[in-house]
């Protein structure tokens, strides 16, 4: 028996996309047709939204009903996936990041953007479409949280619910005089509701209202229970018990594939890897790098921020170029960051190449060219990017955090032995312990053997959406069986 799922977010691959959030909403529906769940997403109607849609149609006019904004749903397929489209212009018509105007300050209307998102969310669990009645709504991040709460304070008859959360850091704060003006009952402001320290919190009502929470690692699910994780929720997160659990993310492997990978110098896999030369030796010309085949080159594809450990990235750069490895960058974020990898591509030209911004195409290539890459998060909920990294025969050298730990096996002495080391963990996240990690780089790449068993054992590995789809699959017909 197929069971029908809404999911919920703000962004979604490759229609709108800001971080790793929307590369799950993109690639986790296709993944769980084969589980038998028919899924349809629900999304704002960005600008970038509507010019992509293949195909849509008006499935209910809201009118203004959704906090005075006129407002319609739309039914629409696009890049593969069946949709549901908020279209409200007076709150989505805006070019650029999706969260913040040009000045890079957060639209001051975000409260009333993402609980209309909610809200339409909660309508549709609740029967709104004739031809789409949800089992389970599935939330993503604190922009879709207050779904949950919608639903919760609803009457009687509603859909299971799950609340995603991709990154604790990012809790949807608010003044709580807004709770009255965005829908909510009175009695929902309480510390079993939706008030979280004097504010109306997104995240935090979805977290307490939802009827399982998962985030998107195993470790990082005990992290956030803990008062140096938890960002202030792990007290929340402990009450949750067994109703909160880590399901480990995946990828497209389909868009993630050297051997079809159209953004490539040359194709490749794990039994022909030598096609990585021709990719190496592109990205150093990309990249303004040094003809050096023999030097290790290594790489960030990341948001400068501290979060991800970029300045301990700049820190280790001494270390880096003592070992005669490589350097090339591909991100966007704190602009003190980005001035440091600017100054440091310009002190040492030839040996570092940095490009500030982002740029999807140059992102496969640096993963398919570079040897090993850095990423080195302070803390990480799961993290994609290695996982890419795995998947194009890349070593990734990471921070034992999160899904970084969950996800790459140190290449130590008994797992080179073993034939299962995929790549280089360090702890803590420091500046001496990441020098310390190029140290064994350096050792591992003198090793040519070793090299290359790492590389095949990380190409080996299973990083799609098979088993995490299978796990949510699972969620979803506990909530439904009851």
């Amino acid at each position: 028996m197929s069971l029908r799922l809404l999911s919920v977010a703000s962004e979604v691959y490759p229609l709108v996309k800001t971080g790793g959030l929307a590369d799950v909403a993109g690639a986790l529906p296709a993944a769980l047709e084969a589980e038998g769940v028919v899924t349809r997403t629900l999304l704002p109607g960005y600008p970038r939204v509507l010019r992509a849609l293949e195909r849509a149609e008006t499935a209910h006019d809201l009118g203004d009903s959704l906090f005075g904004h006129p407002a319609r749903l739309l039914a629409a397929r696009a890049a593969g996936l069946d949709l549901f489209i908020l279209d409200a212009p007076s709150l989505y018509a805006r070019e650029g990041n999706p969260y913040s105007g040009p000045d890079g300050q957060d639209w001051p209307d975000n409260a009333f953007r993402f609980a209309a998102l909610a809200q339409a969310a909660a309508r549709i669990g609740r029967g709104l479409l004739p031809g789409f009645l949800p089992d389970v709504v599935h939330a993503h991040d604190w922009q879709a949280g207050l779904a949950p709460a919608y639903l919760h304070y609803g009457r009687e008859g509603r859909p299971g619910t799950v609340m995603t959360v991709h990154n604790l850091a990012f809790q949807g704060q608010f003044p709580g005089a807004l709770l009255t003006a965005l829908g909510l009952p009175p009695h929902a402001w309480s510390v079993e509701g939706v008030e979280y320290y004097g504010a109306l919190g997104f995240l935090k009502a979805g977290l307490r209202l939802a009827d399982r929470v998962t985030t998107v690692s195993p470790s990082y699910a005990a992290e956030i229970r803990t008062p140096e994780g938890g960002m202030g929720m792990d007290g929340l997160l402990r009450s949750r018990g067994r109703t909160l659990s880590g399901i480990l993310n995946g990828i497209d492997t389909g868009v993630w594939d050297p051997a079809t990978d159209p953004h490539l110098a040359a194709s490749y896999d794990a039994s022909r890897l030598e096609g990585r030369e021709a990719n190496r030796a592109a990205l150093r010309a990309e990249m303004g790098l040094a003809p050096d085949p023999a030097a290790p080159l290594l790489a960030v594809i990341s948001r400068l921020s501290w979060q991800k450990g970029m300045d301990l990235v700049l820190e280790a750069v001494p270390a880096l170029l003592r070992h005669g490895m490589q350097l090339a960058v591909l991100g966007t974020g704190d602009p003190g960051l980005e001035a440091g990898f600017r100054a440091a591509a310009e002190a040492h030209p030839g040996r570092i190449g940095a490009r500030l911004g982002y740029d999807e195409g140059l992102a496969h290539r640096i993963q398919a060219g570079c040897d090993a890459l850095l990423v080195p998060s302070r803390f990480e909920p799961c993290g994609l990017t290695q996982l890419c990294a795995l998947r194009y025969g890349a070593l990734p050298v990471v921070a034992r955090v999160g899904g970084l730990a969950d996800t790459v096996i140190d290449a130590n002495e008994m797992a080179l032995a073993a034939g299962v080391g995929t790549g280089l963990q360090f702890a803590p996240p420091s500046a001496p312990a990441l020098e310390a990690a190029l140290d064994r780089l350096a050792a591992l790449w003198a090793d040519h053997a070793a090299w290359r068993g790492a590389q095949r054992a990380g190409m080996a590995g299973d990083v799609s959406w098979r088993r995490p789809a299978a796990r949510y699959a699972s969620l979803y017909r506990e909530l439904q069986s009851r």
